[in-house]
């Protein structure tokens, strides 16, 4: 058990300084902006509880906050894609279901399962992100580029990630 939280917790804490001290200083024209920070909710185990999911998503996106300057914009999206996370597991769950003490995991459920799990969670983020940035739906159609390009991006890394260092 003290393992697991101090693989969590290191987990949590290497994925928020990639992201305030390396991704946010990466500009891409504006509309790709990556977020591997989020990958910290994608690898929690399937028997995390809803409510544990919540709290760690609020601070997760407290933290990004904190160090961006941006007052709730990130908590709010992550807290939203803790929130879907449920849900999208049980819209992708194979027939036999999710085997006991296993993470959602490339190598262990597969490219195209693990494909659709990230894009479901990662897009549901961005979504909410990018129009709380944005603040309006005047910029309807560049807000959503912003979210397609940065949701294939954050994607890509995700899974590059998942091929290099995790073989669970």
């Amino acid at each position: 058990m003290i393992r697991l939280f101090t693989r969590y917790f290191l987990q949590f804490i290497l994925l928020v300084l990639i992201q305030v001290f390396v991704l946010n200083n990466i500009q891409m024209g504006g509309y790709l902006n990556p977020y591997l920070y989020i990958m910290f909710i994608l690898l929690l185990p399937f028997q995390t509880p809803q409510w544990l999911l919540l709290v760690l998503g609020f601070f997760l996106g407290l933290s990004i906050d904190l160090f961006t300057h941006t007052p709730g914009m990130h908590s709010t999206a992550t807290i939203f894609m803790a929130f879907v996370r449920p849900y999208a597991l049980r819209l992708i769950s194979p027939r036999e279901g999710y085997e006991t003490g296993t993470n959602p995991s490339l190598h262990f459920y597969g490219f195209n399962w693990y494909l659709r799990y990230a894009l479901i969670l990662v897009f549901s983020h961005h979504l909410v992100l990018f129009f709380i940035e944005a603040y309006r739906f005047s910029d309807f159609f560049y807000t959503f580029a912003r979210v397609v390009l940065s949701t294939a991006l954050t994607t890509l890394l995700i899974i590059t990630i998942q091929f290099l260092f995790y073989r669970d």
